[in-house]
């Protein structure tokens, strides 16, 4: 069938349900060129502001999906699981998680993305790797997964267009926090890929997309429900992102920390989320008896990440990018660091530029934001609270503007928080 574009906006506009054909019709013309971006455009803020229902979200998915191919990782001879977080500051989760879960027999076919204001991206943390390429084809993609068990890797052009054209317009059209835009992204992508699980790192906070708990639950239900419907076993951790993961935020600096982590050290809540996810994984995949602490102790997990990342023409012992320039923030008064901003931190490593406020812009290996002190850290006025790290000394200035705010001292150690909340199956 074909439809008029107008009429489909017009549907959604006043608040209507758009029919099986519609969805159908409207995504295909839109990835043929057939609709124009203006007209996507005005699609996208109707279903920001009139919502979907779930049936509508499926079919909306699924046009996604067949808007492409869909990889088929039959040749892997082990069960498949992948992760995706919604995005935070200082999230490396992937880095060691995707290695640990392959050391314990299952594979991880980790498509990732790229960095975008104040959140960071996999792809560009490895890229701080000497050697180190984000671009695989399908040949190479599913032979490493079955001989390494780990890939991370970029997108093919191939897997949902419809997604990748879609996701550039509502970045500028202030579209990015539709749920059912979200959810039907994040999974068109996950299904595509042809995982057999699928565990999801849905953010809440001030460094998250969702920043309440309703929002966040109600984009991992949605999620958790789209891949149920696909065949696809999934499960959803609500994980708190008001205070930066770790102590790391930036590119090579949350390499750094990742490697720690694999090495049996790296900071107590890196290693307990990465711990968690990983459960989950081996879990969904049918692998509940594996144990991934062991693997992170007895060096199995560095071993495949040294593998993955040579795989990927990286050299897993050169010397990554270090900053030319720093400086470091000091605490005015004695107490207790009660909060560290994730947000705040997040755009002050972006303005030393370790983040990019456009997708074509290219992002400093080096620059980021090295913490001293977690929140519940007791700290003495002249001792330092975080450090900025750049090449270009003429960024500072925005930087300490931004995370002005960011650490709050405190006479009393706060109240320690759970960084699991929730989870939804």
């Amino acid at each position: 069938m074909t439809f008029a574009a107008v009429d489909v906006i017009r549907t959604k506009r006043d608040g209507g349900v758009l029919s099986d054909a519609a969805i159908d019709w409207v995504v295909d013309a839109y990835t043929k060129g057939v609709v124009a971006d203006e007209q996507m455009s005005a699609l996208a803020m109707a279903i920001l502001l009139r919502g979907m229902t779930p049936a509508e979200i499926a079919r909306w998915t699924a046009a996604m999906i067949a808007s492409g191919e869909r990889l088929d990782l039959s040749a892997v001879d082990r069960p498949t699981a992948d992760k995706h977080s919604t995005g935070g500051v200082g999230d490396k989760i992937t880095l060691p998680l995707t290695p640990l879960v392959a050391a314990c027999g299952v594979a991880v076919p980790q498509l990732s993305g790229r960095g975008l204001g104040h959140t960071g991206g996999t792809l560009d943390k490895l890229e701080s790797i000497p050697g180190w390429r984000a671009r695989l084809d399908n040949a190479e993609f599913i032979a490493q997964l079955r001989d390494v068990g780990a890939v991370i890797c970029a997108a093919g052009d191939g897997l949902a267009p419809a997604d990748r054209k879609l996701y550039a317009l509502r970045d500028v059209t202030g579209t990015v926090e539709a749920i059912p835009l979200i959810a039907s992204s994040i999974m068109s992508k996950k299904i595509a890929e042809g995982t057999g699980a699928l565990v999801l790192d849905v953010k809440v906070g001030s460094g998250a997309f969702m920043k309440s708990l309703d929002d966040a639950r109600e984009l991992a239900r949605t999620m958790v429900d789209l891949g149920t419907a696909h065949g696809v076993r999934t499960v959803a951790l609500l994980t708190d992102m008001s205070t930066p993961l770790g102590l790391a935020v930036g590119n090579a600096v949350e390499v750094t920390e990742s490697v720690e982590v694999l090495a049996g050290g790296g900071p107590a809540d890196v290693v307990e989320l990465t711990l968690a996810l990983a459960r989950e994984m081996l879990d969904a995949a049918g692998r509940p008896d594996a144990d991934p602490a062991a693997a992170l102790a007895d060096g199995r997990a560095m071993d495949a990440w040294r593998s993955m990342v040579r795989a990927q023409g990286g050299d897993p012992d050169a010397a990554l990018p270090t900053a030319r320039e720093t400086h470091t923030v000091t605490a005015a008064a004695d107490g207790f660091v009660s909060a560290v901003d994730a947000y705040a931190i997040g755009i002050a490593a972006w303005r030393l530029g370790a983040g990019r406020a456009r997708k074509e812009d290219p992002v400093s290996a080096a620059a980021g934001v090295v913490l001293h002190r977690k929140p519940g850290d007791p700290v003495r006025a002249g001792e330092p609270l975080y450090e900025l790290r750049t090449d270009d000394p003429n960024r500072f200035e925005a930087a300490l503007s931004a995370a002005a705010e960011a650490v709050s001292i405190s006479a009393e150690p706060p109240v320690p928080t759970a960084l699991v909340i929730d989870r939804l199956a």
